[in-house]
């Protein structure tokens, strides 16, 4: 692949992420709008058509890895695991 290859392969590609931004932005309006008649409703679950939507509350636990670390470091480095990634930029 030539510069001038790579160039026109890095502008199409920085053109479709913001395509891409761009839908995920609809997508949030479509959704926040969803959940904001639901909640008008006071619906957790419809069907609309071929879709059931559905929005409710869940519960989650996480551990505290910030208060852990501060608390017992000890601990936490034992239990820590290193990964190695790569990372793609185009700026």
């Amino acid at each position: 692949m030539t510069n001038t290859e790579f160039e026109a392969a890095a502008r199409e590609y920085r053109e479709l992420q913001a395509g891409i931004r761009d839908l995920e932005g609809q997508a949030e309006t479509l959704k926040q709008d969803m959940i904001r008649r639901m909640d008008e409703w006071q619906l957790e679950e419809m069907t609309a058509g071929e879709y059931t939507i559905r929005y409710s509350l869940y519960e989650s636990a996480r551990l505290d890895s910030t208060r852990l670390k501060a608390e017992q470091p000890g601990i936490y480095a034992a239990y820590m695991k290193r990964t190695v990634s790569t990372r793609f930029h185009v700026a």
